[in-house]
């Protein structure tokens, strides 16, 4: 099997994944999965669809990720290892898409309006 590639977005995240036959490895920045997400929740969002498809020792992958912070990092991630599966195996995307892991989550942070401190926040308004 060739290398697999795919994107996954949350935020302002981005990864990129290249995903291969191997040993379970997660490799993202040069760096393990364990190394870069030190918390045990987001290795978990990272690790669900492999575990869903209980594919967790079968493929290596390496990760480019860019933007936004740890939450947002992982959940991309998430997105583009369940788009990689798919790729694998087309019969995997009912599965996949039942637990909701291939729907991009388009939130993204509201721009700040001017003449105001944040996006709705408006300064106190004083009659007098």
């Amino acid at each position: 099997m060739e290398q697999i590639n795919a994107i996954g977005r949350r935020k302002s995240a981005v990864a990129r994944v290249y995903l291969k036959e191997g040993t379970g490895k997660i490799i993202i920045n040069k760096v393990e999965l364990d190394k870069y997400f030190p918390s045990a929740i987001l290795q978990y969002v990272v690790k669900q669809p492999l575990q869903l498809l209980e594919a967790e020792g079968k493929y290596d992958i390496k990760v480019n990720l860019d933007g936004g912070g740890f939450t947002g990092q992982s959940q991309a991630l998430r997105l583009a290892i369940a788009r990689a599966l798919v790729k694998i195996n087309a019969e995997d995307k009912k599965a996949l898409k039942a637990e909701g892991f291939l729907t991009r989550d388009s939130r993204v942070v509201e721009r700040k309006k001017p003449g105001q401190p944040k996006a709705r926040r408006h300064f106190q308004f004083s009659k007098r």
